[in-house]
């Protein structure tokens, strides 16, 4: 019997919930049974190996055109930095001949006054391995130790300021606490009116204290270091303040300030091996015994 030629409402067979149930429990039992005994890694392997070209073929236009794109967005940027760099050159290289004039001047202003002329060093590359595994101290791992003339005391600087100093040394690595360790001290100055102060860490900023409340301090002014300490070379940017707050009845002020040194970011440092030479200070005087005075009782001698 030719079934082709009956109409739709005489046809017989299975229904679509039928057919929906058996593709189903089909479906169910080819996924329990390739994740219980792994039967179909094969055949996906087979069908990945075929239609790798395809896939290939599909992909290569977008992986080209994302490349090309990242090629030119590089150049772009390449082309900036290189631009940036070259006006920083410029301008570093002016500085420069500035201060080669002003430290003649200054060996030649020391000569004629009979001071002693600064004792010049020698800066040590050095690459941050990793922070202190102690969460409560702010200190930094470095791949320079004593095998290069790392010596403890030694100022540790970036590209922007002052970080700390070193505090251990080991043949191969030392140890630099940082400017903001809690209660770390660093005696600092204004630069705008050579102001002196101390710097201490707060365990996460620095801020100056111990500071008069009329003293001359204004936001946005500039702390180098003084150098009255002999363990810091005088002029290294140390931080900038960011407010000063005056107690209303207190002696001192609180001056909160930045770390212009990149001291919880950055890979590469320098450690300034040059120590100040300071004479000892002047003995302290002897003090002098004094003489008793022998009295009679009831009467003078």
């Amino acid at each position: 019997m030719d079934f082709s030629s009956q109409p739709r409402f005489f046809r017989r067979g299975t229904t679509p919930l039928t057919r929906l149930i058996a593709c189903g429990s089909l479906s169910l039992a080819l996924m329990v049974t390739d994740s219980r005994l792994h039967l179909l890694e094969h055949i996906r392997e087979t069908v990945a190996v075929a239609l790798y070209p395809l896939q290939w073929l599909v992909n290569t236009p977008i992986e080209a055109a994302v490349r090309a794109s990242d090629f030119f967005t590089a150049q772009a940027v390449l082309e900036r930095e290189n631009h940036t760099l070259r006006n920083e050159q410029l301008m570093l290289s002016a500085k420069l001949q500035r201060l080669a004039n002003l430290e003649q001047e200054n060996r030649e202003l020391r000569s004629l006054g009979g001071l002693k002329p600064q004792k010049q060093g020698h800066e040590q590359f050095a690459e941050i391995l990793y922070q202190s595994r102690d969460p409560f101290t702010r200190k930094l791992i470095i791949d320079q130790g004593d095998q290069s003339g790392i010596q403890p005391g030694m100022p540790v600087i970036d590209a922007h300021g002052l970080l700390g100093q070193v505090s251990r040394v080991a043949p191969l690595t030392s140890e630099v606490t940082l400017i903001t360790e809690k209660d770390s001290a660093v005696p600092v100055m204004v630069s705008r009116n050579g102001l002196r102060a101390l710097l201490f860490g707060t365990g996460g900023g620095v801020e100056v204290r111990f500071l008069p409340s009329t003293a001359d301090i204004e936001a946005n002014d500039l702390l180098v270091t003084s150098a009255i300490d002999g363990t810091y070379p005088p002029g290294l940017a140390v931080a900038r303040v960011l407010k000063v707050e005056h107690n209303v009845g207190g002696a001192f002020a609180r001056v909160i300030c930045t770390p212009l040194g990149e001291v919880d970011r950055g890979r590469f440092a320098l450690v300034l091996q040059q120590q100040p030479e300071l004479p000892a200070p002047p003995p302290e005087p002897v003090p002098k015994p004094q003489k008793k005075k022998n009295r009679r009782a009831g009467g003078d001698e």
